[in-house]
């Protein structure tokens, strides 16, 4: 198996411990198991499991979505509903996500990795996103992007991860209506 094979497989084997048994019960022997391959093969490349986990989970979760542009805010902001549902419904993301919000609580160096990733990808919605929809004339000058991305994630993440409840057919349409329309009506102070 050729080195980048072996990483990637590694890699996979994490996320799939990861989202059967959790950050706590992960072990190296049980990853190394189901790459199929030696446990040295993963301390050449990690030096423990904590290292391990939070370079995986930077890489993954750091990595860029394509943000849409379909040439309206409503267009984008139900285009990227929908690709935000469907990655918190996937079913190792359903079961990696809350485990690690969890041990975040428990490991400053989870927390400070899960939210530096995150706050690097909203920050990059916000001011892609809600800049176009100000540069169209669809939102109020002055729209606090940071506001905007709290806005459009957190009820999707609190219904998916948190909640675990199932999105309707017409959630994300409604769930797009109220967002519209709270950020129109925001009318920044002066």
């Amino acid at each position: 198996m050729l080195r980048t094979d072996i990483t990637a497989a590694i890699r996979n084997a994490v996320m799939n411990e990861l989202a059967e048994v959790g950050y706590g019960r992960l072990s190296i022997e049980a990853v190394a198991r189901r790459a199929g391959v030696g446990k040295t093969a993963i301390y050449r490349r990690w030096s423990n499991k904590l290292e391990m986990v939070l370079e995986i989970i930077s890489d993954v979760a750091g990595r860029k979505v394509p943000l849409p542009d379909t040439g309206s805010f409503a267009g984008d902001l139900q285009l990227l509903m929908m690709i935000v549902s469907r990655a918190l419904q996937h079913r190792i993301a359903s079961q990696i996500i809350p485990d690690l919000m969890a041990e975040a609580a428990r490991n400053p160096q989870i927390a400070e990795t899960l939210q530096r990733v995150l706050r690097t990808h909203q920050e990059a919605v916000g001011d892609k996103l809600v800049g176009q929809a100000i540069a169209r004339g669809e939102l109020p000058e002055g729209t606090d992007p940071a506001v905007a991305v709290d806005l459009i994630l957190g009820p999707l993440y609190w219904r998916l991860a948190v909640a675990r409840q199932p999105v309707g057919d017409d959630y994300l349409e409604k769930l797009t209506e109220a967002i519209l329309a709270s950020l129109r009506a925001t009318t920044p102070p002066d």
